[in-house]
């Protein structure tokens, strides 16, 4: 997974980039406010480590758009021809 961000300071805009493995996904829910759940998505790399946490909304979001590209990719069939 690589992670592209931009980020203010005092000298103007700096660029961050880095990358590595998801190991966890979490889903935190309220059963009280059930409106207010979120998706943490845990990430590990050499020099670096975080967390994505996304609303529930934000996931839908995500989802629409990708949905169907994966269903695009899986009609994809790939041909193979020897010599």
């Amino acid at each position: 997974m690589k992670i592209k961000a931009k980020k203010h300071n005092e000298d103007g805009l700096v660029r961050v980039e880095t990358s590595g493995q998801i190991k966890e996904v979490l889903i935190n829910e309220d059963f009280l406010k059930p409106k207010e759940a979120s998706v943490s998505i845990c990430f590990r790399g050499k020099s670096s480590s975080g967390i994505v946490e996304m609303n529930i909304k934000e996931l839908e979001s995500l989802y629409k758009n990708v949905a169907p590209k994966i269903a695009m990719l899986k009609n994809v069939k790939v041909m193979k021809f020897g010599k």
